[in-house]
């Protein structure tokens, strides 16, 4: 499997280049030359033989299909639940997937721990050291940290924007006590922390003397991994001989690519939803075409605080039929102009499969309390979002709809308990969480700064 650049100037890689680099020389984000037919699944696959079937396509020359499932059979044999990302009924034609079964409770953790060994595994076989650089509005951060502590191939760095993560998000990354682990918090928000990052990568005089690496959903592999979820669902309802819609609540649109990848692996998605929150940029964007920089608020759903989405990047690759010298120069302009702008007939492909909508704080907490009124079931502030999403903007109301739960309800315990008045505990292994000790440094959004950080860490003994 080779892999090209958004951009259209970085020569190709294999998947070891497209993992270890994670941004192009170019400044694009990596996406495979063509997309590989979905798999033969058995009728009882496990979640861990549908992800190995998955992957094994795009890690070609890299791993053989039985490293790659002996690897999924080891990490997602440590989830909390048999089934790993069970589904379960909401209402009619409605279910729900439940992705917060992992080590930090997030969907994250189900490309994450997959990545973190294939990384690991990398190294090792070359004998090389990297400095994983990442930026976290929540959950990335935690799910990272856990799955990469302790690895003597790779230092961590994760910047997430000061008071704008859940306490327990922050908790899950600052009480991890490994000496390869360093978490800053970085006075800004969201996009200050990606726009760091991006800049450290493109850096050469920081390239020079440090090797970054990416774990973020810049980086392929993580698109990888989650795709696996998006067939597995497909799998489990006998919907890859029909048709199927998913809801997902996503800011930096890294997790609905994944489901895009399905799709274009072969999973028959007729409709793919996206929510966002207050901070509602990308989903104006899947409507009208245009997407201004504008000011990032702080919402009930932190992790999609988010205002510039990264990985709407390989999807206007295919919207601009893969010319990547075109897409270079739109996203070039994209800052000094400070918005995003394409045709209406650019669009149509993109609004024949995407719809969009978003929920303030005061619609997430209805949904929330909606939620728990008719199934009993309690749903995290973004889950909360994609399902008003879904329920709104939902073509057929006969076909299946899938909404994609994406955090553990226990990570927002404050909006749990301001809208339906009981505590949402969090598993036994967690319990002593608010009580560990915290270890992280406050920062300006400053890239000198960082950088100098980044170089302390990258040459610890």
């Amino acid at each position: 499997m080779r892999y090209v650049s958004t951009r259209g100037t970085a020569p190709e890689v294999d998947f070891e280049g497209a993992l270890l680099t994670g941004l192009a020389p170019d400044g694009g984000l990596y996406v495979p030359l063509s997309w590989p037919e979905l798999p033969a699944l058995k009728a009882d696959a496990t979640y861990a033989e549908v992800a190995a079937a998955v992957v094994a396509p795009f890690v070609e020359g890299v791993f053989s299909p039985d490293e790659i499932l002996d690897i999924a059979v080891d990490v997602y044999g440590r989830f909390r639940h048999d089934a790993v990302a069970p589904l379960r009924p909401l209402a009619e034609s409605e279910m729900l997937l439940e992705l917060f079964w992992g080590p930090t409770l997030s969907f994250k953790d189900y490309a994450l721990q997959l990545v973190g060994r294939l990384l690991d595994e990398v190294l090792q076989r070359r004998g090389e050291r990297v400095t994983v650089i990442g930026a976290t509005s929540g959950d990335t951060g935690s799910a990272a940290i856990d799955a990469l502590r302790d690895l003597d191939s790779i230092e961590v760095v994760m910047l997430h924007p000061e008071g704008r993560v859940s306490d327990v998000q922050r908790r899950q990354m600052t009480t991890v006590a490994s000496p390869n682990i360093h978490n800053l918090a970085v006075q800004g928000t969201f996009d200050d922390c990606q726009d760091l990052v991006k800049a450290m990568f493109t850096d050469q005089a920081l390239n020079a003397e440090v090797r970054p690496a990416a774990v973020n959903s810049i980086n392929w592999a993580r698109i990888m991994a989650q795709t696996a979820y998006y067939v597995w669902s497909a799998h489990q309802l006998d919907a890859l001989d029909g048709a199927i819609t998913f809801a997902v609540p996503t800011g930096n649109f890294g997790n609905v690519y994944s489901a895009y990848a399905a799709r274009n692996m072969g999973v028959p998605i007729e409709q793919l939803i996206v929510g966002n929150n207050a901070n509602h940029g990308l989903a104006d964007f899947l409507t009208s075409g245009s997407l201004p920089i504008g000011r990032v608020v702080p919402t009930l759903a932190p992790a999609m605080d988010i205002q510039v989405p990264s990985n709407l990047e390989r999807l206007l690759f295919d919207v601009f039929e893969r010319r990547g010298e075109v897409l270079a120069s739109l996203m070039n302009d994209y800052r000094a102009a400070g918005s995003l702008d394409v045709m209406p007939v650019q669009m149509t492909d993109v609004h024949a499969l995407f719809s969009s909508g978003y929920a303030d704080d005061e619609a997430i907490l209805d949904v929330i309390r909606d939620v728990y009124g008719e199934s009993g079931v309690v749903v995290d502030p973004h889950t909360a979002a994609g399902i008003a999403a879904g329920r709104a903007g939902r073509r057929d109301r006969d076909q299946q709809i899938v909404f994609v739960a994406t955090a553990h309800p226990a990570k927002f315990p404050e909006a749990i308990q301001q809208v339906l008045h009981i505590d949402p505990s969090l598993p036994e292994d967690l319990a002593d969480l608010m009580d560990r000790e915290e270890r992280y440094e406050v920062v300006e959004a400053d890239f000198d700064e960082v950088a100098r950080l980044v170089r302390e860490v990258s040459h610890r003994p």
